[in-house]
């Protein structure tokens, strides 16, 4: 008989690591320098105009690319509170240090660019313009990798605040915050337009999720939380985000706790964390409801009791938020964000390439087209 054998488990490839962002950044850089064709009488003044044109186009377009990795980090970390949570979460100071790295770079790169242009418009020989732009590619190329650590951290900051809502700052926020498993994510569900994962197993929720609730006189961002267990020295991330969203952007905080035993914590601990909260934050108003009244109804407290599963208790929770969030002014409109602006990309081709594509210039104006001469002012007009 044939020997036959087992076919063998196939191997997993590990991937390969993913390039640093300089990498990237500078292929573009080069290949666009590659493209420049400019004019000019004689051999030597078009050699030193492509050696001044390699200069302007390739540190040109590694500060705009630079520009494009600060850009949306600036811009998603505007508020406070995502201030609060970048800080938290990658430690304090890391969004700055990389912005004022990546800064220092670009003044760097533009005081190179500009002893490089110099050099080559007094360069006549084309072996000492091949020299200058060698210099400068190489010196460009290290001020680039220099900061591919910042690049990193940028990208990593924006990948998490991709993952998370945007709060709008000034609007009335209301975080709804308790224990693990003690029905906060199905309060949220039936106060707003967000709908949650809800199970029964502790830190379902691992991150914040907002809706939003009309008030009557305000729009209301209902944030949901992960569970907190009050234990600071030793909060993971989700409890450290939920935290964050009591301290930096509640303007009141509706804490949930659940009398029924089913999520594991008993009430003493669920006081021991408000008691905390109000110590910590006086000024806040803190709302506190015992949910699951469905299962279980304490006849010794003067809460509000409230089922996320029958709706009871909650017009009567409508009515105590709306004292505690008092009128500001009419309902504002919901604004929405313009699509972001893509750099135009330069056709192929192109002669030249003036000093001023260090900075974007704004689109042309459509031309309006012109009417013949002694042309009729109307066309299809009856005599």
């Amino acid at each position: 008989m044939p020997n036959r054998t087992a076919p063998r488990a196939p191997r997993h490839r590990r991937e390969a690591p993913a390039p640093p962002p300089s990498v990237g950044i500078l292929d573009i850089a080069f290949h666009r320098a590659s493209l420049v064709t400019p004019h000019g009488r004689t051999k030597a003044e078009r050699d030193r105009r492509r050696a001044v044109l390699k200069v302007v186009r390739s540190s040109a377009t590694v500060i705009r690319h630079l520009r494009l990795e600060t850009g949306p980090v600036r811009a998603a970390t505007a508020g406070d509170f995502e201030k609060a949570l970048v800080a938290r979460r990658f430690g304090t100071g890391a969004l700055d240090r990389a912005l004022l790295r990546l800064r220092r770079a670009e003044e760097r790169i533009r005081g190179l660019a500009r002893d490089a242009e110099r050099s080559a418009q007094r360069g006549n020989d084309p072996t000492d313009l091949g020299e200058v732009i060698r210099t400068f590619y190489g010196r460009l190329s290290s001020f680039v990798r220099e900061v591919d650590p910042d690049l990193a951290t940028l990208r990593r900051i924006g990948a998490y605040l991709d993952e998370r809502p945007r709060l709008h700052e000034g609007a009335p926020t209301l975080v709804v915050a308790g224990f693990p498993n003690v029905g906060k994510s199905s309060l949220v569900a039936r106060l707003s337009t967000a709908r949650p994962k809800v199970a029964d197993y502790p830190f379902t929720t691992l991150a914040i999720g907002v809706g939003h609730a009309d008030l009557g006189f305000d729009r209301l961002q209902v944030v949901d939380t992960p569970g907190v267990l009050g234990r600071s020295a030793r909060a993971n991330p989700a409890e450290t985000e939920a935290e964050t969203a009591v301290e930096r952007a509640a303007t009141a905080v509706l804490f949930v706790i659940d009398p029924t035993g089913t999520s594991g914590y008993t009430v003493e601990e669920q006081e021991q964390l408000l008691a905390k909260w109000r110590e910590e934050f006086p000024q806040l108003p803190i709302v506190v409801v015992e949910t699951k009244s469905d299962l279980l109804r304490r006849p010794a407290t003067d809460r509000l009791q409230l089922s996320s599963v029958t709706g009871e208790g909650l017009d009567a929770l409508w009515s105590r938020l709306r004292s505690v969030l008092p009128a500001r002014g009419p309902m504002p409109e919901v604004e929405v964000e313009p699509p972001s602006e893509e750099f135009a990309l330069e056709p192929e081709g192109s002669d030249e390439v003036s000093p001023d594509e260090r900075s974007e210039e704004p689109d042309e104006a459509p031309r309006r087209p012109r009417r013949r001469p002694g042309g009729p002012a109307r066309r299809g007009r009856r005599a």
